[in-house]
């Protein structure tokens, strides 16, 4: 099976503005064959597979628009220039020309072919690069460029033919896509998310319903999730923190079973609409994170971007990530901004009512917005030239090899697995008198085969994982404090300068912590009780499941764990399980796979050799040749979240992305 196709048709660059219309003179053919061309450049086409693209039917245009609107947009095809102009003004920033009707339904059409490939089985995940764009379209209107509702076409189109219930719209276009707000907005199953450019309703569309406080209707209340953005200049830290706060808690509890993006990149770098300051790797992490959801069925359908530079690095950005490679570190400071906090808490305080993983954090109304009356500051690389000229060195600076192997695994010989056919198991072993001298320093039990085979082996792999020849290593241990102790010990000798460290279950590396921030560590755990060490790098979380059928981990995750991480910006992550507990092995496949966002994806996974099943769900995740549904989840209970709450107390002074709320 492939994993990711993709639309694009150049007749879809067949029609543009006939007219001095300085609103629209933005929206160019040029939009497509620059993203396609840039795809081309970094080779991702030919590793996709290309879809033909159709016509949408009429019986398909009219799941959403009335039959009165698709009879105005057919007749565009008779007009000349003036008769044109005198129907786009009917409607708000929109234009016609012969060929919309045509492209507008290869557009739509196109939409259509990747979610027939994804919800069939043919792909896992797939693009559509296509023209005129969708969001802004409405039940009877053309409005922001866009003439059908592509996404919100394909909702209907999917819980019409393939009978999906939950189906969740991620709209990242700077612009609020009050289309599909408008034509879901008492519809429950679409939870509707969309993040844009707000300034207290004095930006485009100029709507008091593209606020946080507009919700959803009846039935679907909570169901429409506004996340308004009132100063420009908004970056990386925000966006992230944005996904974490909001975003993917109710996205997992709503657990749908169909993602459709509005992949709109004038929230990048240097688009002249947007003026914000996210760079092209920021939307691989978006990405990379709505790949948990739906068991990975994700349809990304291109909306706006109108800096063609930005637009096409982007996109070629989310298509490396569909395709499961590398997702590259994210550059900038970890920290929010005041402004976007204050959004993310009055968003979590409104939906707090309706969605159970919000429900533990005291929230207020931040009424006295601080952006309020304010003038935008000037934007960050406002000039095309100079976004080029970053752009240029930014990626080379990012972009790194794919490594040649993807998963290496440290097992004994006798120690039969049934792992994955691409996982290559390491042969050679490491038993010099260094590897000896610091099995000793961790053991004072002495040396026996077994350990020294598992630790020389180890050693091997990771100075493979170090050096970029694999990107992740599991390693089967006898004894598994020993092996991460090993291991940190080693990563910092080979030159890693900061070092994730994730325990889950009774593991002991406690004389390698130190607050020199060399090294960070969580150790989660239900069984043990640990004194709280007061410390910048070192946090200990009682976690345990009340249910065997379900599990509330994600609300860790997203709260705690992956904000901390995001915080840290390790080099390289190690993993370590003496046993999974409270924590299944659902969750800890979850955890390692989010992981993977992190640190170019080098993730040391050092595990029990009696966890078998363990090892295989993380060499079917890390190898990535399999996608997994990770719920149902439910809520945490008390004791869980006091314990959570007690750590973010401490820990939040120090790492901002744990901030949720504007102090």
């Amino acid at each position: 099976m492939s994993r990711t196709v993709l639309v694009y048709d150049e007749e879809m660059m067949s029609y543009k503005l006939l007219w001095d219309d300085p609103e629209c003179a933005i929206e160019v053919p040029e939009r497509l064959s620059s993203s396609y061309k840039r795809l081309q450049d970094y080779d991702l086409v030919n590793r996709c597979v290309l879809l033909p693209v159709r016509e949408a039917t009429e019986e398909e245009i009219t799941l959403v628009h009335s039959p009165e609107y698709l009879d105005i947009v057919k007749s565009t095809q008779s007009m000349n220039v003036d008769e044109l102009k005198t129907t786009s003004k009917k409607f708000t920033a929109a234009y016609f020309h012969q060929n919309s009707y045509r492209c507008a339904k290869l557009s739509l059409g196109g939409t259509l072919q990747v979610v027939d490939a994804v919800m069939s089985g043919e792909a896992l995940n797939g693009m559509a690069l296509i023209r005129p764009p969708g969001h802004h379209s409405q039940r009877s209107a053309s409005n922001g460029f866009c003439v059908f509702n592509n996404v919100a076409v394909a909702a209907e189109y999917a819980k019409n033919k393939y009978k999906v219930q939950r189906i969740l719209i991620v709209d990242w276009d700077i612009h609020h896509g009050q289309g599909i707000q408008y034509i879901f907005e008492d519809d429950p199953s679409v939870l509707y998310f969309s993040w844009h450019r707000y300034e207290h309703g004095s930006y485009w569309p100029y709507l008091s319903e593209s606020d946080y406080d507009s919700i959803g209707k009846g039935s679907a209340t909570g169901f429409n999730i506004n996340l308004p953005w009132n100063q420009i200049g908004i970056g990386n830290a925000d966006y992230i923190a944005a996904f974490f706060h909001v975003l993917l808690p109710m996205a997992f509890e709503f657990n749908p079973e169909l993602v459709l993006v509005s992949a709109g990149y004038d929230s990048g770098i240097g688009d002249p609409e947007g003026r914000m300051c996210a760079t092209p790797e920021c939307f691989s992490h978006l990405t990379h994170m709505l790949m948990h959801l739906a068991g990975g069925k994700l349809c990304m359908i291109l909306e706006g971007g109108y800096h063609l530079r930005s637009l096409s690095e982007s996109v070629s950005m989310t298509v490396r990530t569909l395709l499961r490679d590398p997702v590259p570190r994210l550059s900038g400071e970890m920290t929010p901004c005041y402004s976007a906090l204050e959004s993310i808490q009055n968003v979590r305080h409104v939906h707090s009512t309706y969605w159970k993983s919000l429900v533990h954090d005291e929230t207020r109304l931040v009424k006295a917005i601080s952006t309020k009356g304010l003038s935008a500051p000037a934007p960050v690389h406002a000039e095309a030239s100079a976004v080029n000229e970053f752009l240029e060195n930014h990626m080379k600076k990012i972009l790194h090899p794919t490594p040649p192997v993807t998963t290496l695994v440290v097992a004994p010989v006798e120690n039969t697995l049934n792992l994955p056919a691409d996982v290559q198991l390491e042969e050679g072993t490491a038993t010099t008198e260094h590897v000896i001298n610091a099995i000793r320093v961790f053991n004072q039990d002495g040396l026996n085969e077994n350990i020294l085979n598992s630790v020389g082996k180890m050693v091997l792999a990771l100075e493979k994982l170090v050096n970029r020849k694999t990107r992740n290593c599991i390693t089967l241990s006898p004894n598994t404090s020993l092996s991460a102790a090993v291991a940190v010990q080693q990563v910092l000798r080979l030159g890693c300068e900061r070092v994730f460290c994730i325990i889950i279950g009774d593991v002991d590396i406690e004389p390698l912590k130190t607050d020199d921030g060399k090294i960070m560590c969580i150790t989660i755990s239900g069984d043990k009780t640990h004194e709280r060490t007061h410390s910048q790098y070192q946090t200990f979380l009682k976690w345990k499941e009340s249910s065997h059928e379900s599990s509330s981990f994600f609300y860790a995750l997203f709260r705690f764990v992956l904000p901390l991480a995001y915080s840290y910006q390790p080099d390289l992550i190690i993993l370590a399980v003496e046993s999974k507990g409270s924590v299944g092995t659902k969750d800890i496949a979850l955890l390692t796979s989010l992981l993977q966002g992190l640190a170019d994806g080098a993730v040391l996974a050092v595990v029990s050799e009696k966890e078998k099943e363990i090892t295989k769900a993380l060499a079917n995740i890390l190898v990535n040749c399999a996608s997994m549904f990770f719920g149902p989840y439910i809520p945490p209970d008390k004791e869980c979240v006091q314990s959570l709450t007690q750590e973010l107390t401490v820990m939040q002074t120090k790492w901002k992305m744990l901030q949720c709320l504007a102090k």
